[in-house]
């Protein structure tokens, strides 16, 4: 294997529609040269417009993949997605405490853009006390913030997320209402060191699978030698233009996808 392929392994859902899930997280792989690999947790039936219904793979399936992988090919960085129930997550935090050198990127995916519920009841306790403790960065979006912390301030929503183990956490504003400008809150340590991510926002109804998309990006950065700092930078760059150049995209009759095939990503600069 080429040096320049690094192997990143992404563990979450399929989006047959190409444009989230694992299918976003792999051609993101590609456009920052790593090698991907996935572990799929769950089939849905979505498109632009919502997600129609999912059937969950079986635990038992899952470590399957997910063991098959590591005793293979060991991953330089791991992003999870859509993890559907509270033993899938109890069983891949149990794997993956094995090998705390790699680092992991947990993005909480409780709720599709559209709305639609991803996960059954008791994921939310599960995410918390099993994954963010092993997780390098947590990656919520507003709405997932506000479910985990019971909170709508991201100071305070950043205290408590740290509270429940999680070392390093973004938190993601790409959903705010701010149409001039979209801001992330980086917190890191614990707490010790905050910083705010700002970029232009970019008007566009294609933002299908964006947070699949920028933690799939951070764990490449990780992946390729980044601290948590560039790598959220850069990451944050990516998804900016990825949105930017597909604005004027039709794919769909909904929430088209990002333009994830971004060559040499990592010489952009919006921030």
């Amino acid at each position: 294997m080429s040096e320049q392929f690094i192997p990143v392994l992404t563990i979450a859902g399929s989006d047959p529609s190409g444009g989230a899930g694992v299918q976003a997280d792999l051609k993101t792989f590609m456009a920052h040269g790593c090698y991907g690999m996935s572990v799929i947790t769950a089939v849905t039936a979505q498109n632009t417009q919502g997600v129609r219904c999912f059937e969950a793979v079986s635990p038992q399936l899952v470590i399957g993949q997910l063991t098959a992988v590591l005793e293979d090919i060991r991953p330089k960085a791991i992003k999870t997605g859509m993890l559907p129930d509270a033993e899938t997550i109890l069983l891949i935090a149990a794997i993956l405490r094995q090998f705390p050198e790699i680092p992991l990127v947990v993005d909480p995916v409780l709720v599709a853009t559209s709305g639609d519920a991803l996960s059954k009841d008791g994921s939310k306790k599960a995410f918390a006390k099993h994954l963010f403790p092993l997780a390098t960065l947590i990656t919520p979006n507003v709405a997932e913030a506000e479910v985990f912390t019971g909170n709508t301030q991201p100071e305070k929503q950043a205290v408590a997320f740290h509270k429940m183990g999680a070392r390093n956490v973004l938190l993601k504003g790409g959903d705010s209402t701010n149409d001039k400008m979209k801001t992330d809150v980086l917190s890191l340590n614990y707490g010790e060191a905050v910083t705010s991510l700002c970029a232009p926002a970019v008007t566009s109804v294609n933002t299908h699978g964006t947070g699949c998309t920028l933690s799939a990006a951070i764990a490449c950065r990780l992946a390729l030698g980044d601290t948590i700092q560039q790598a959220v930078t850069q990451a944050k760059n990516y998804i900016t233009e990825a949105i930017r150049r597909a604005k004027d995209v039709k794919i769909g009759e909904g929430h088209g996808p990002v333009d994830h095939y971004i060559v040499n990503s990592q010489n952009i600069n919006v921030l």
